[in-house]
């Protein structure tokens, strides 16, 4: 085998090993979803955005409540019988008020019971959902924050 060769290998075997690690991730996390849900009769839904490094580049990827979430979300409580409860695990720094007026609106219209999951911290638009539900559960150190809405880099409160 060339040098080449085993360099080839080597690149090709560090270029997979993050979509292999994620793909694992997936797996166990969704193994886990089935089984909350299977113990608590509900459906569980996640809503979770963390700031992520890119291993390839290393620079930060930061997300945050987005329309697309708000459809994904929306979706999955329309899917859901209406009686069912629902189980939402946040954990978010928050993001577009429309997108979490919505999810918030839909919550609060389900007609099963709603439990929040808070873990770390339900920020701004996260927690606008979070009060929409029935029940919220944070563990012990989780946090919500005030609901903050901003036009570009002004606080609204600041503009009126």
């Amino acid at each position: 085998m060339a040098i080449t060769d085993i360099f080839w290998f080597f690149f090709m075997l560090s270029a997979l090993q993050p979509i292999m690690t994620r793909r694992l991730l997936e797996f166990s996390r969704q193994r886990l979803i089935s089984k909350i849900e299977h113990d608590r009769g509900s459906r569980v839904i996640l809503l979770v955005h963390r700031q992520e490094t890119m291993s390839f580049l290393g620079f930060p990827v930061y997300r945050y409540i987005d329309v697309d979430d708000s459809e994904e979300v929306l979706r999955a409580i329309h899917m859901t019988d209406k009686e069912v409860p629902i189980d939402l695990i946040l954990h978010t720094p928050g993001g577009l008020v429309l997108a979490a007026l919505q999810i918030a609106e839909a919550v609060k219209k389900h007609k099963g019971k709603v439990t929040v999951f808070v873990p770390h911290y339900a920020m701004s638009g996260g927690t606008l959902i979070s009060l929409a539900a029935r029940e919220i559960v944070l563990s012990e150190l989780a946090i919500l924050c005030p609901v903050d809405p901003q036009l570009g880099t002004y606080l609204a409160a600041s503009v009126l």
